[in-house]
């Protein structure tokens, strides 16, 4: 995948971008891309299911790639063409990344994305990419 884009920049979206001068800041890493997996907690459209060792393999595959990660429980909703409106509970599992190591890393999340739609029988599962979304 080739998150590489032509499209509008962030300032022509009408996004207020602005540089920050601050003498602290400016020593500090700074991290400039942020990925983010929505791991299902069900098995198909709507049988709900523990996915503590999803997110487990998850978090630890964006910590191992980009050297931290983040879960928060979320309520997500969206539409199957199968089921209708489906409410479902997600954990939302984010790093931040320079954008190298999400260069070199983000086939590796790819394809768990892709492992984790079929391990759970997902018809898609959500990857967030700066703000983008990907139904992997």
């Amino acid at each position: 995948m080739d998150i590489t884009t032509t499209g509008p920049t962030i300032k022509e979206k009408g996004l207020h971008t602005m540089t920050i001068n601050n003498a602290k800041l400016k020593a500090c890493i700074k991290l400039s891309s942020k990925v983010t997996v929505y791991v299902p907690a069900t098995n198909g459209v709507a049988d709900a299911t523990d996915n503590t060792e999803q997110v487990k393999k998850t978090a630890a595959l964006l910590a191992d790639l980009f050297g931290g990660s983040t879960s928060t429980a979320a309520l997500g909703y969206w539409l199957s063409p199968v089921a209708g409106l489906v409410a479902e509970n997600t954990t939302v599992v984010f790093a931040y990344a320079s954008d190298e190591d999400l260069q070199n890393g983000i086939a590796a999340v790819v394809d768990h994305c892709e492992a984790l739609k079929n391990e759970m029988g997902q018809e898609a599962v959500a990857l967030e990419i700066n703000g983008e979304m990907y139904f992997i």
